[in-house]
């Protein structure tokens, strides 16, 4: 008898049988699906400060990490004791530091004081922009989506292969000598 109530003819079945939801005929609408929560009531973060007021944050990419403190200022941006325009004397690395400011329509409302070490200096202007980024989506939360899509708050996770034994370099075989 139990075998007789536990057959199964039709998918539509299954879902009684099994106490889960039920099934959807053919034609049938389905059944709404829970609302996805965006916006600020997606995920509420709280500001993270220290007892200075400055966000801080630490920053990578390649062999380079930086510690970042960010406060609110003028738009001064110091790098090991030194000005932007001095350390990163290229402009394409000063304006691989300002993208996120750019992104976040912010410029000229931080001040940022910086200490890298490693790396060269694209990998540690790379590493300055990370920290930034995440100082940034600390002091203001509600930031965070718009310099997340535009991919500041990932570390990036290329680094240089190592060498391997038998190779020349990491890949790159010595010369061939037919004799």
């Amino acid at each position: 008898m139990a075998d007789e109530q536990n057959t199964v003819s039709d998918l539509a079945d299954l879902g009684t049988i099994t106490g889960g939801p039920p099934a959807v005929e053919a034609g049938a609408e389905a059944p709404a699906a829970p609302p996805v929560r965006t916006g600020p009531a997606a995920a509420i973060r709280e500001k993270e400060v220290d007892a200075q007021g400055r966000a801080y944050a630490t920053g990578r990419r390649k062999d380079a990490v930086a510690r970042v403190w960010l406060k609110p200022g003028t738009g001064k941006i110091v790098v090991n004791g030194r000005d932007q325009t001095v350390y990163f004397a290229r402009p394409t690395l000063r304006l691989v530091i300002n993208q996120v400011f750019d992104i976040a329509e912010r410029a000229g409302q931080y001040d940022i004081v910086a200490t890298v070490k490693g790396g060269g200096l694209s990998g540690q202007a790379g590493a300055v922009r990370h920290g930034i980024s995440q100082a940034l989506a600390k002091f203001e939360p509600q930031l965070r989506s718009a310099v997340k899509a535009a991919g500041f708050l990932t570390r990036d996770p290329r680094v240089v292969e190592r060498k391997k034994y038998g190779k020349a370099k990491a890949r790159r075989s010595f010369q061939f000598s037919k004799r």
